[in-house]
């Protein structure tokens, strides 16, 4: 069905340069991970599409994991970039892109940081998103990832209208669950049980110390990986992961 260029799939005023339609499950993950690079490894963003892809299909710290092709995330950017959500650089050797989701969907800081997490890792408590957003930004606590999500829940029809919603309470939890509605409403019956609290004797600063370690990690890989691509198209070989 074709839509008015002044509304949203669901039939809202669109807001700003944000997108006419909901997204895709492979343009949420690759808007997602260029998000979650940005920050992660900014010695080596924007991204090329080889790193992008490795980024996208990464086993860690995504729900769920994926295996998209080559030419299925460039389709993906292709899409995303008509919805002026994704940049491409010029002026390069090779292709990179980078994220415009702040300036496009017109929401702070804060509230991009939340909803790049709930693209890669599916619903989540405030208090998980607070831990894992960790290496993207500090939120000083719950209740301020709280306020942003709420903000983001109520934001108005003028807008674009809400980019969250608050879970039911899963059997057993103690703690809703709040999901991004990029991809459009969101079928509860088709998500995973939320963990169970208590299930690990490790504190919350416990598990910050290992993100970091862990995002140490992913820097360090994201430069040889990133070098090794420059250098194999200095001397005209084939790039890393193709043919």
């Amino acid at each position: 069905m074709t839509q008015d260029s002044t509304t949203t799939a669901s039939g809202r005023p669109r807001g700003h340069d944000f997108t006419q339609r909901q997204l895709s499950v492979a343009e949420a993950r690759v808007l997602g991970t260029l998000m979650e690079k940005a920050r992660t490894v900014p010695d080596s963003y924007p991204l090329t599409l080889n790193t992008l892809v490795i980024g996208c299909n990464q086993k860690s710290s995504r729900e769920p994991v994926m295996n998209l092709a080559d030419a299925a995330v460039l389709e993906a950017l292709d899409a995303l970039r008509a919805l002026h959500l994704v940049l491409e650089s010029s002026g390069s050797r090779v292709t990179r892109y980078e994220h415009n989701f702040m300036r496009a969907v017109a929401v702070p800081e804060q509230s991009a940081v939340l909803l790049g997490m709930l693209m890669l890792r599916g619903p989540q408590t405030a208090g998980e998103l607070r831990l894992n957003c960790e290496r993207w930004y500090k939120f000083l606590d719950i209740a301020s990832v709280d306020a942003f999500l709420e903000e983001l829940q109520d934001r108005s029809e003028d807008k674009g209208g809400a980019l969250v919603v608050k879970l039911p309470r899963a059997p057993g939890a103690r703690e809703q669950r709040w999901a991004h509605l990029l991809c459009g409403p969101v079928d509860v019956s088709l998500l995973a049980p939320s963990p169970q609290p208590g299930s690990s004797a490790a504190t919350e600063d416990d598990l910050i110390n290992l993100t970091r370690r862990v995002a140490t990690l992913e820097t360090t890989v994201a430069a040889l990986q990133d070098q090794l691509q420059n250098l194999s198209v200095a001397l005209g070989l084939s790039q890393p992961g193709q043919p």
